[in-house]
């Protein structure tokens, strides 16, 4: 079982930074995907960047532009650097892992834009 440890969200003024980051230990195979997505209330979880092993990237349109994922591989670790955010950015963002044959989400971490 894959656990992973998110961190970095929080309250920020619309036009602001965060960075989320998200270590993933106790895979028995090897990390293929890492990623990012989110959930508003009252709206389906959807995808925001997802990165491969081997530094393939996708973005949504919706962030592309203000969000860029980066990912360590020595660390088992995915970033999420969110600039120019928005309050439609608002969400419980939730990473996840993809490996030889599972995937495993994080608890998911609050981000809220707002003034």
């Amino acid at each position: 079982q894959v656990q992973l440890v998110e961190s970095g969200g929080g309250l920020v003024q619309p036009g602001g930074s965060l960075r989320l980051s998200c270590a993933a230990s106790g895979s028995r195979f090897s990390i293929r995907t890492m990623g990012w997505y989110r959930q508003a209330p009252g709206k389906q979880r959807e995808l925001v960047a997802t990165i491969t092993n081997g530094g393939n990237i996708n973005v949504a349109d919706s962030v592309k532009g203000r969000f860029v994922i980066s990912r360590d591989n020595a660390k088992n670790t995915v970033y999420l650097q969110m600039n120019s955010l928005k309050p439609e950015d608002t969400a419980v963002y939730y990473c996840k892992v993809e490996s030889t044959f599972a995937s495993s989400w994080g608890q998911g971490t609050q981000v809220t834009v707002s003034s």
